[in-house]
């Protein structure tokens, strides 16, 4: 008669236990750190910075800038895509990269192993680099939305620095020196 209260507690304590857990996560990180900035990040952003330019020749000033609806609306889609990419650096658990993948300059860059420690060791400040990014590219929709090529190029020099600060604090704060 022992056995049943026994087994009866044992189960519920399963139960109860199984359901603190909670729910597998919604999302499933398959990307890296590394693998979102080299497809989604730089791509996106080197667009939007070659967006708008003024170069000097021999034969004269060259501008470019979006001049069609189609041109902004690409720069818009190249800005959602980085805004977005702000959101998927920040879920939990991401790898910095692959296992065994190295630093392509390992004399200025950390290493994967490093990168991942300083973020694990100050998470609250690795999601304030996220934030600042994606502020930053708020700030472009905005330039795109007013089709304002000169809020353009100043809104692609808040993005450069808010990559920039949070390189300087993950990938090679050396060079903060």
């Amino acid at each position: 008669m022992r056995i049943f209260p026994s087994a009866f507690m044992v189960g519920l304590s399963l139960l109860f236990c199984g359901a603190c857990a909670g729910p597998p996560p919604e999302y499933r990180t398959t990307a890296t750190v590394k693998d979102i900035m080299d497809s989604v990040v730089d791509p996106n952003a080197d667009y939007l910075f070659e967006s708008v330019s003024t170069t000097v020749t021999a034969k004269g000033i060259i501008e470019k800038a979006p001049k069609t609806d189609d041109d902004w609306k690409e720069m818009r889609r190249h800005a959602v895509a980085l805004m977005e990419a702000t959101n998927l650096l920040q879920i939990p658990g991401r790898l910095v990269a692959q296992p065994g993948e190295r630093s392509e300059n390992p004399r200025i860059e950390l290493s994967p192993e490093v990168i991942k420690t300083l973020i694990d060791s100050d998470r609250a400040s690795w999601i304030q680099h996220a934030h600042t990014l994606h502020d930053a590219t708020t700030g472009m929709m905005k330039a795109i939305a007013a089709r304002n090529a000169e809020q353009v190029a100043a809104a692609g020099d808040v993005i450069d620095k808010a990559c920039e600060g949070c390189h300087k604090q993950y990938w090679y704060p050396e060079q903060r020196k």
